[in-house]
């Protein structure tokens, strides 16, 4: 397994935690209710749900500096 692959399961493995996570505070939570989590100011103004939130970006942020290393 590569980089890119370990990274692109993190992330995955974090999706599925943060979905996890927001419905134990929703529990009507969808997948794609994470893409706009303000929606839901249970969600906004949780700080266990914001700092998973911030694990998934900086793990997404990683991913795709790693692909721009690699492509450039």
């Amino acid at each position: 397994m590569n980089v890119e692959e370990l990274l692109t399961e993190l992330i995955e493995q974090k999706k599925d935690s943060l979905l996890h996570t927001g419905r134990r505070i929703v529990p009507t939570l969808t997948p794609e209710d994470l893409l706009q989590p303000n929606d839901y100011p249970e969600l906004e103004n949780h700080p266990h749900f914001r700092y998973e939130e911030g694990i998934l970006a900086g793990l997404q942020m990683a991913l795709a500096a790693l692909r721009a290393e690699i492509h450039s």
